[in-house]
């Protein structure tokens, strides 16, 4: 049995939308006659899945947000006794996004066929990752699937509070720097032809500094558009350039050489990783496999090369600890707390530590470069409105040179 989107029409040709169950399109179909629908079209839920991941999309997988709020909850029903796939039709019922109802009602389909829950999730790989499988997989092995959906649960809010308190902490100078660059904009195309203007046809040479800025209001009102089109045409060629594995190689090798972006770089990427490979851990994942699914959340690939590179280490008989510190990309604190856990046989709990201390450091950063990146944002807005200020005035205060 599978899970079925359809659209339909009533007697009063009126469109209906929705989700049913069914074992064949043929079937689903009859379901919709007998309801008195004419079906318009019926698709299975993993085959739309499918389509949509190998064609070019937006959104491909769910968002942090509700794959945290989808853990959480089916943690708590499947901790209550509730059989897996009531489980999975109560969170599906309880979800307001077509998309994640369609994709939960999927893996529901593919658990009452007999499959376990981690091969529903394998139906939808852009929807649950690979880290996300894994683990499943390793508590239904282990019979202790409510424990891993909470641990897993905790990693995914964690890892959604972390990415929240990123973005909120980037807002706010996003904002400046935007309204800077408009009401500048407005300026120079607006106002300052205005005032300026009135000098143009004096005789006496104008300041150079009046000159050049009657020169770029002049630029910017006549030619806005291809500043705009040239604007987003670099952006677009610098992000074309960085999907390349030689140029980015370089940008991450850049960002780790930098005196503060290079610690918060490896400050996120360790919490991540660290993060990540102490909640496989924990859930009897093999440390090889935990340590290859780990290296996937490392977005600098110097750092993830070098996790690459320790597993082959570790796969030979080296520590953990040493073969991580061979790179020298990760912070000697995090070194010495995997150390720790591999001699104490608590690799899990300093995994976990080493995390959360990270985090705590990353947070600090942002802080600290917050409250310089603010007042020198304010700063330079300043100095730019004064320029522009300066350029009107200096002929003002050589009126007389001017008349005569």
């Amino acid at each position: 049995m599978g899970a079925f989107e359809y659209v339909a029409m009533d007697q009063s040709g009126k469109q209906a939308k929705g989700l049913l169950e069914g074992d064949t399109p043929k079937h689903v179909r009859q379901i919709l006659r007998d309801r008195k629908l004419f079906p318009v079209s019926v698709t299975e839920v993993a085959k739309k899945e499918a389509n949509r991941q190998s064609s070019f999309s937006f959104r491909k997988g769910l968002s942090s947000a509700e794959l945290a709020l989808i853990t959480r909850q089916l943690a708590s029903l499947s901790q209550s006794g509730l059989p897996l796939e009531e489980a999975l039709l109560a969170v599906a019922q309880q979800n307001d996004q077509p998309r994640s109802k369609s994709i939960l009602l999927g893996v529901r389909a593919k658990v009452m066929e007999g499959h376990s829950l981690a091969d529903g999730f394998t139906e939808f790989p852009q929807a649950f990752p690979e880290l996300y499988r894994a683990t499943v997989a390793a508590g239904e092995q282990s019979g202790h699937l409510d424990v891993v959906l909470e641990r897993l649960a905790d990693y995914t809010e964690a890892r959604q509070e972390l990415r929240q308190r990123i973005t909120n902490a980037l807002v706010y100078p996003m904002a400046l720097i935007v309204m800077a660059v408009g009401i500048i904009s407005f300026m120079l195309a607006t106002v300052v032809p205005k005032i300026v203007g009135v000098f143009e046809n004096t005789a006496a040479e104008l300041p150079a500094l009046t000159t050049g800025l009657i020169a770029t209001s002049d630029f910017l009102v006549g030619y806005w558009p291809l500043v705009i089109a040239g604007a987003a045409g670099i952006g677009w060629l610098g992000w074309w350039i960085l999907q390349k594995e030689g140029p980015r190689r370089k940008y991450h090798s850049l960002l780790l050489r930098l005196p503060i972006i290079g610690r918060l770089t490896r400050g996120v990427n360790t919490a991540r990783f660290t993060r990540t490979l102490s909640i496989l851990a924990g859930s009897g994942v093999p440390i090889l496999e935990a340590l290859k699914i780990s290296a996937e959340v490392i977005e600098n690939l110097p750092m993830r090369d070098a996790v690459t590179e320790a597993t082959l280490r570790v796969r030979e008989g080296a520590g953990i600890s040493k073969s991580l510190a061979a790179s020298k990309l990760f912070p000697p604190m995090m070194i010495h707390l995997v150390s720790s856990g591999e001699a104490g046989g608590r690799l899990e709990e300093m995994l976990s530590r080493s995390a959360s201390g990270q985090e705590r450091e990353v947070d600090g950063l942002i802080a600290a470069l917050l409250g310089i990146l603010q007042p020198l944002l304010i700063v330079a807005m300043g100095a730019i409105v004064m320029v522009i200020v300066l350029a009107i005035l200096l002929p003002i205060f050589e009126i007389n040179n001017l008349i005569l």
